[in-house]
């Protein structure tokens, strides 16, 4: 052979081993990749012939697909009148805008693709029966869904924009998910473009505030205000301060290294001092900011370490696991001195949690100290019922003990006595939060409004987080006055009215 030849026969092997290599990188390593690409429309095309799974919470279906006349054989819909309440759940199934959602996370489960379904899949095709998904059972009870849902609609003019969030604190289920305002995913799981098309833009306006496509209850970070005295408290207890230590009563107290003052809630003195101080109990009963500052600044041994340390083992500053939605990590921002622990602790300057974090919060403690995981995904099913995964519970760790635990939940039983409305036929335990959010000292705000609180106070069946950006009274709200009927509303909701 001579050498012009050789060289064109090995331009050509060269040229059809890189063929080969090619073909294997996209259908072997590439293949999933682009199976989930969302432009991919021969994909979409073939998952919408056959029926998606559903989506249910304790027997309620949420999510399903119906089949009908077209060139898409499903159409994945929602219960009409209770949509928008379980969309942070469900998030949305479009063909034009991808999922969110469990409809994203689990989808090999719901389009029927997951390994765990291949005997379905095997069976399906011998038996000539319609290829279907797998199913998702929920964790959510769709009483307290629904109640917390309507009680973010009525409970400020126009519709509270914020968050709910239930759990039962023994497990780490997640009882409860509600984001507001929310949003219909019917209309984004159209078949009719011009009604995705609209809506979407509607959602997605970029001069809109109330942003209802943003799941807040799991992907918004807001400063947690006085619930943070719950950590702050917990971490004092760890290092053996007593809850009768006597601290400042004072309305107003300088920051260590500064000319800037901090004040009690309406530059108040703390209430039933003596001397001119009031132990941490009270402190904590009336959400005393001066003796909280003095109480981290004065009376703890390195403090910055262990307020910084307690915080991350009740989960701030950590990346926290799907469940098996994307969850926010949670932060206590940087504490360079005194001054900035002094203001972290009372949950201001640079802290930041979501709802879902503050709800663990609150859970730990009911569970006598115990940290669970959460999870919104109770069982993975196939399409005739059979279970395929079952999930179980797990700790993530032991914040405080089970004396510190005991110690809180009595600080927090007398803060709900203390908290406006207070007094029902459950026995609650609780602490509010009122958190300043403008960069600009003494702005005309509506402050965050938080309230964070198990339920009974004794072997507790539920812990919640509410948080409420826009208070109707404006300036003056209060995590009592605008929050707290909403947790305890859920509360209720999940114990019916029933004392325990």
């Amino acid at each position: 052979m001579n050498t012009p030849i050789r060289r064109v026969a090995m331009a050509v092997i060269i040229m059809v081993v890189a063929l080969l290599a090619n073909a294997t990188y996209v259908q072997v390593f590439k293949a999933d990749s682009l199976r989930a690409d969302s432009r991919n429309n021969r994909v979409l095309l073939d998952e919408y012939a056959r029926q998606r799974g559903a989506i249910t919470a304790d027997g309620t279906v949420i999510a399903t697909s119906t089949p009908i006349d077209g060139r898409l054989k499903f159409l994945r819909t929602y219960p009409t009148g209770s949509a928008a309440a379980f969309a942070p759940v469900t998030g949305f199934y479009s063909f034009q805008y991808g999922s969110t959602g469990i409809e994203q996370y689990e989808n090999s489960i719901l389009n029927g693709n997951d390994d765990r379904l291949f005997g379905q899949r095997f069976l399906d095709m011998f038996s000539g029966r319609d290829p279907r998904g797998g199913n998702v059972v929920t964790t959510i009870n769709p009483r307290m869904q629904k109640a917390a849902y309507e009680a973010m609609r009525n409970g400020c003019t126009g519709g509270c924009r914020g968050a709910v969030v239930a759990l039962e604190p023994n497990t780490g289920k997640i009882l409860a998910l509600v984001s507001s305002p929310s949003y219909d995913p019917n209309k984004l799981a159209s078949h009719d473009q011009a009604v995705r098309e609209e809506n979407w833009a509607r959602w997605n306006s970029a001069d809109s505030v109330s942003d209802p496509m943003l799941n807040r209850a799991i992907n918004q970070l807001y400063p947690p205000g006085s619930t943070f005295k719950v950590v702050t408290t917990a971490s004092a207890l760890r290092q053996g301060v007593s809850p009768d230590i006597r601290l400042t009563a004072a309305p107003q107290i300088t920051l260590p290294g500064t000319d800037t003052s901090l004040s009690n809630y309406g530059g108040q003195t703390c209430p039933d001092g003596s001397g001119g101080t009031v132990s941490l109990t009270q402190a904590f009963q009336y959400s005393c900011n001066t003796a909280f500052v003095q109480l981290t600044t004065e009376r703890m041994t390195d403090a910055r370490s262990s307020f910084t340390d307690t915080a991350g083992r009740f989960g701030l500053d950590e990346q926290p696991t799907d469940i098996p939605l994307p969850v926010s990590s949670s932060t206590v921002g940087e504490v360079s001195d005194l001054a900035a622990l002094g203001q972290s602790s009372i949950g201001q300057r640079d802290v930041r949690v979501t709802p879902l974090q503050n709800a663990m919060i609150a859970a730990t403690v009911a569970n006598g100290g115990v940290r669970m995981q959460p999870y919104l995904v109770d069982k993975l099913q196939s399409a005739d019922l059979r279970t395929l995964h079952t999930t179980q519970p797990s700790t993530i760790n032991s914040p405080i003990d089970a004396d510190q635990a005991e110690t809180l939940t009595q600080l927090m039983i007398l803060s709900e006595r203390h908290t406006a409305g207070a007094g029902g036929a459950v026995s609650i335990a609780s602490k509010t939060g009122t958190a300043e959010h403008s960069e600009v000292s003494g702005a005309d705000e509506t402050p965050y409004s938080w309230y964070i609180a198990f339920g009974p106070s004794s072997n507790a069946k539920v812990a919640v987080a509410v948080i409420v950006e826009n208070g109707d009274l404006g300036a003056s709200s209060t995590g009592g006055a605008v929050a707290a009927p909403i947790g305890r509303a859920v509360i209720n909701a999940r114990l019916g009215g029933a004392g325990g």
